[in-house]
């Protein structure tokens, strides 16, 4: 009887810790692909191939187990090793990211090279190229070690058993689905609101519990236990290290990817928050640069062309502007400008809550001084009385202001660029429609359109895109914004005369702008000859379709010189 229920005991000990595991393993999968795609910039195909390469590393796992002569040693060994790789693995891949990226930087100091003899091409350039890969590599890794889980735990419970277990893998892959939603459920509500380095740290730590756990349990099955037992308390001390102060290790490592110096660093629950600041000398203003996950969103030195021409061509064609709908624009910046126009009410709706209460109230988050140039750049403009912040997903939070039928008479869309499937569905034909019907019926609606230069594809789909939603009108128009190169935007009229129409009709703009004249805006609608030739081709982006964020993704990767014969082959003037 006594010996029936140890083996009740061992077995359901077996059990939890193939759940708890299975949990973990999901969760570096995330961690690997969560981190990755902040590196490489395309999110969706980086956790595919991550999911899939890991998947595939599992099966060798499970097959190399079988070279395992002693399970219980093994599966200790294993997740030690597991452990360390959880823990260490995205700082590793930061640091060794981080180092080739100043490697060109720091031979040119050495040897004394002039700005134009930067070392960035041949072994260099394939350096970096392949750093950038190390996350697939650990993920491999990873999945290799993990995959060894399932076989050792099923040949466990089998010798404490003494016989062939008739469902011994049915029990074993019942609990580890459940610990793998269990361990998803754990990544959406609670670890995505920790510090990456941190999630990793809390992940490796149940993976070392799992061998603690097993030393302690079977310990007369063992050898070298007092090297086990050194090493699982080596590396607890390394995990909490890892814990307390990873975040700032791997802050410091990336900070060395931005050309200017990086004053402030955060993440909220959708993305990574990045400000730097460059020193212009003499009385000049030093020059703020904000990033959302390593892209640039605005520069001080030039972000008010941009503002600028996403919102003064839209509202001074525009009949009135006593209520105003802005989607997106969390820094408050196209706020500031549509304030000018003497509004009597606003409503901005932008997901991310965190972004907004920085921008809004920069003092509370920010170093002083970098809160004092935010103040300056947006002039408060979120806490302004005609103002409705809304922070909800804009593609469902219009459904409600549809329901309420609210009017518009101008809506600005100031969506950063469709470089994440989730963004791609605030590009479409059905976003774009619902938009419409917001839209008070002499009403304008501007949407920025990314680089007619550099995702020329990207360009033309959103306008017609557009115009497959029911606008009357649809014109393009673009100029050069230095810190981002030549770029556009979209403006739609439902009804009546064309935008370029009516701002030809004026005489002067309305509101006067410290840079912009009207000529300047009516200039910025034409385009290069045979610009448009190829627009039949070029498909519109349905709802479910990825157009938009597909044509984006293959200019963005040919841009960074991720396809280098598709640039060759493909060289416009």
């Amino acid at each position: 009887m006594l010996k029936k229920k140890q083996l009740l005991f061992d077995d359901s000990l077996l059990i939890i810790t193939m759940a708890v595991l299975a949990g973990c393993g999901l969760i570096y999968e995330y961690l690997l692909s969560h981190y990755a795609g902040r590196v490489l910039g395309v999110m969706e195909s980086t956790i595919y191939t991550m999911i899939g390469l890991m998947i595939v590393a599992m099966g060798l796992g499970a097959f190399a187990a079988r070279k395992v002569s002693n399970a219980f040693q093994g599966f200790v060994w294993l997740e030690l090793i597991i452990a360390f790789l959880g823990c260490s693995a995205i700082l590793v891949i930061g640091g060794l990211i981080a180092f080739s990226q100043i490697l060109p930087q720091v031979l040119a100091e050495t040897f004394a090279l002039p700005p134009d003899a930067m070392p960035n091409g041949g072994l260099l350039k394939s350096l970096s190229q392949l750093t950038f890969k190390t996350p697939y590599f650990f993920g491999l890794f990873l999945g290799f070690f993990i995959g060894m889980e399932i076989p050792l735990i099923a040949r466990i419970r089998e010798e404490l058993h003494q016989k062939h277990l008739k469902n011994n893998l049915g029990t074993i892959y019942g609990a580890d689905y459940i610990g793998a939603g269990i361990g998803a459920a754990i990544w959406v509500l609670f670890l995505l609101s920790l510090d990456i380095s941190q999630a990793a740290a809390l992940t490796a730590a149940l993976n070392l519990l799992a061998g603690f756990i097993f030393i302690a349990r079977f310990w007369p099955s063992l050898k070298w236990k007092k090297t086990l037992v050194s090493l699982h308390l080596l590396l607890g001390i390394v995990i909490a290290i890892v814990f307390l102060h990873g975040n700032n290790w791997l802050n410091q490592m990336s900070n060395l990817l931005y050309l200017d110096k990086v004053v402030y660093s955060d993440k909220t629950r959708y993305q990574q928050l990045t400000f730097t600041q460059r020193h212009l000398g003499g009385k000049q203003a030093d020059i703020i640069n904000f990033y959302l996950n390593g892209r640039l969103q605005f520069s001080s030195g030039d972000e008010a062309i941009y503002h600028s021409y996403l919102v003064y061509p839209t509202l001074a064609a525009s009949a009135r502007h006593n209520n105003i709908l802005i989607i997106g624009g969390g820094d408050g910046l196209a706020l500031r400008d549509v304030l000018k126009w003497s509004p009597k009410q606003v409503t901005l709706i932008d997901l991310d809550e965190e972004l907004l209460a920085i921008f809004k109230t920069p003092q509370k988050y920010l170093p002083d001084n970098l809160a004092s140039k935010i103040i300056k750049l947006n002039q408060k403009s979120l806490q302004d009385s005609r103002v409705n912040l809304i922070s909800y997903d804009a593609f469902i939070a219009i459904d409600n202001l549809l329901a309420n039928k609210t009017y518009f008479d101008a809506i600005i869309v100031d969506l950063p660029d469709p470089s994440h499937p989730d963004l791609n569905k605030l590009y479409s034909v059905n976003f774009y429609a619902r938009l419409k019907q917001l839209l008070s019926g002499d009403g304008l609606m501007v949407v920025q359109s990314t680089s007619p230069y550099h995702a020329k594809q990207a360009f033309i789909s959103i306008g017609k895109t557009v115009k497959a939603a029911g606008f009357n009108h649809v014109e393009q128009y673009h100029d050069n914004v230095p810190s981002f190169g030549e770029w556009g935007w979209t403006i739609a009229s439902k009804m009546g005369a064309s935008p370029k129409q009516r701002l030809q009709n004026l005489t002067q703009l309305p509101v006067a702008h410290h840079w912009l004249t009207l000529p300047l805006i009516t200039a910025a609608f034409n385009f290069p000859k045979n610009f448009y030739e190829n627009e039949k081709n070029i498909p519109i982006n349905y709802l479910g379709s990825h157009t938009i964020y597909q044509l984006h993704q293959q200019a963005w990767q040919n841009q960074q010189g991720l396809d280098d014969a598709y640039i060759e082959n493909n060289i416009e003037p």
